[in-house]
């Protein structure tokens, strides 16, 4: 008879279940990520952090930073690229999908705002947008489509050229004008949008009661300055310094949209006199693109008599954005009756890197149909400037793009907190680039060429660009709005 098998002593047959416990739990847990990143280069401007390490997301959040190996239901293989926050973009004038939403999430766009111009009807607007886009959106309450609406302005597009644009405002169409802009920020609008430049015929009053009424939500306001160039005395020193004014009255948070085509060769001035502003305590921050060509529709105020001197360029500095033809005086003049866009070739290269390179200027697209930076601002910044011309690190570049536009909207709404981080508890919106590759191909006569080098991009958890292809269908976007009062 064989001899009885030895039963384990009861302490020990604790520590064996105890055992099989933390390998099933720690198992389980590795098993449990939605998505799991390997093995890339992990870049996060608010730590500073530069490390290679495995990201776990479940959900919409991440929810892991570690060297261990994780285990997900979607695994990406990162060796060799570069992991950032997913790219913030404060100003998008075509949020339709003109041109495709392709060529954002293939620029690492994870967050494409349309605060400039904005919108009249807020929960419209959101309603449009609502699971149709695959990157988050959202919207400021606009001064000019509320003038537009106020003064029955008809003007075919956005850009007002009857009495939207030339005419003062009178009392009564004041008072609507506010409330109307109250009403927005009431129902959660990210900012105030103002374009000064498209209505002279604003008062500077009228700027600071707008202004006033953003001030007392909170909420910091998109500025379009009034003048434009170096020549004075209109010219933009005079308009920064009507904005500059107007928030030391107002207590306004102010953000100056696309610094370098409003300054033009007078940037280093405005640059100046921001910088000075800051150091003595007000809430200004600006922007810029990173091309040498503006563009604008060429019915704009900004085209009336006296641009030459102006802007310092002739007619053959202005191309027709739908055929690409650079244009004389006669085609001028008939494609100024249409509601056509120009591309006006008149930023010097000197001055862009100048924007760029500066920490505190943000970088955006100032997205519009018929121009490269609607496919290729972010991918230019970082391969033209960071690793061809060294003009900024790369860590300085990527805070520019994801954390300082995150910081500039967090406080009127609050989930930004969460966005241009990589940390646990963060959002997974996630752009997986090559380092050495990264690079802008869009041209003027080729606008819609998609960058190259942008491996993955994550929006919300979910992957919408895999292995350097856009996936169709998929709309993880969400609102990114204030909250409602």
């Amino acid at each position: 008879m064989s001899p009885r098998p030895r039963a384990f002593p009861a302490w020990l047959r604790g520590i064996a279940s105890v055992c099989l416990l933390l390998f099933a739990t720690s198992h389980s847990q590795a098993e449990e990520y939605d998505v799991v990143i390997l093995n890339g280069r992990v870049v996060d401007p608010e730590s500073n952090s530069d490390e290679v390490r495995n990201l776990g997301i479940r959900g919409n959040t991440i929810q892991a930073i570690t060297a261990e190996r994780l285990r997900g239901r979607t695994m990406v293989d990162a060796s060799g690229l570069l992991v950032s926050p997913g790219f913030i973009d404060l100003s998008v004038h075509d949020l339709d999908g003109k041109p495709p939403y392709a060529l954002r999430v293939l620029d690492g766009v994870t967050t494409a705002l349309t605060l400039e111009r904005g919108t009249a009807d807020l929960d419209r607007w959101y309603a449009e947008h609502q699971g149709k886009a695959p990157i988050n959106y959202g919207v400021s309450i606009g001064h000019v489509p509320i003038r537009k609406l106020v003064m029955r302005d008809t003007t075919p597009g956005p850009t007002p050229s009857g009495d939207a644009a030339h005419k003062a405002a009178s009392d009564e169409e004041l008072a609507e004008i506010k409330r109307l802009i109250e009403q927005g920020m009431r129902r959660g609008a990210v900012m105030l949008g103002l374009v000064i430049q498209w209505t002279p015929g604003a008062s500077p009053w009228e700027i600071q009661e707008a202004l006033r009424i953003a001030a007392r939500f909170g909420a910091p306001s998109m500025v379009h300055i009034r003048y434009q160039g170096a020549v004075e005395p209109l010219g933009s020193v005079l308009g920064l310094e009507e904005i500059i004014g107007a928030a030391a009255v107002t207590g306004a948070p102010v953000h100056i949209i696309h610094i370098t085509s409003m300054g033009l060769r007078a940037t280093p001035h405005l640059l100046q006199m921001i910088h000075g502003a800051q150091s003595h305590g007000l809430d200004i921050t600006a922007d810029a693109y990173p091309y040498t060509g503006a563009s604008n529709p060429i019915r704009s105020s900004m085209l009336d008599e006296g641009w030459q001197a102006r802007l310092g360029i002739d007619y053959h500095d202005l191309q027709w954005t739908a055929t690409g033809e650079r244009l004389t005086a006669e085609s001028f003049a008939r494609y100024r009756e249409t509601d056509g866009r120009v591309v006006l070739h008149m930023i010097p290269e000197h001055i862009v890197q100048l924007a760029v390179a500066d920490p505190s200027i943000i970088m955006i697209s100032d997205s519009v149909t018929g121009h490269p930076r609607s496919a290729g601002s972010f991918a230019r910044v970082l391969g033209k400037y960071v690793r061809e011309a060294k003009a900024l690190s790369l860590m300085d570049a990527l805070r520019k793009l994801t954390l300082l536009p995150a910081q500039r909207l967090e406080r009127r709404v609050p989930m930004m907190k969460n966005k241009g981080r990589i940390r646990v508890g963060a959002d997974a919106d996630l752009t997986v680039f090559d380092p050495g590759r990264i690079i802008d191909k869009a041209s003027y006569e080729a606008p819609t060429l998609p960058s190259e080098g942008i491996k993955y991009v994550l929006v919300n958890g979910v992957v919408v660009v895999r292995d350097g292809a856009p996936l169709t269908g998929i709309f993880p976007g969400r609102p990114v709005r204030a909250p409602a009062q």
